[in-house]
């Protein structure tokens, strides 16, 4: 499939599809620990970045923007013309999530339940 065609996909998705495909990939420790190869980002994930400019950083998400596909991680910046810091959106594709926040039982359940089958 053409690439315009692929991001035009992602672009009309419904918000419950949407936020299905932000996912990012787990680390190996992570994905041997829960048997699966990614799961779905979230405020409060540390991740560490896989590629691009900030290659190699790890940091903590703070926000997941479902409508432009993007994640914002804490301490990720860039600076503005006027000199204001604002953080730098990543895609979650390229992003490795290290460490997952478990403080939402219902999300540990999710993460157990193809352990269990």
């Amino acid at each position: 499939m053409k690439p315009g065609k692929q991001r035009k996909k992602i672009e009309e998705l419904p918000k419950h599809a949407r936020r299905k495909q932000m996912s990012a990939r787990l680390s190996k420790e992570l994905s041997e620990k829960y048997k699966r190869r990614n799961f779905r980002i979230r405020k409060g994930d540390r991740v560490r970045i896989m590629r691009g400019k900030h290659k190699g950083k790890e940091a903590k998400v703070t926000k997941v923007l479902l409508k432009d596909y993007k994640v914002l991680l804490e301490g990720i910046t860039y600076k503005k013309k006027d000199g204001t810091e604002k953080q730098v959106p990543i895609s979650p594709s390229n992003l490795m999530i290290i460490e997952l926040d478990l403080s939402d039982k219902r999300r540990v359940e999710a993460l157990e339940r193809k352990i269990k089958g």
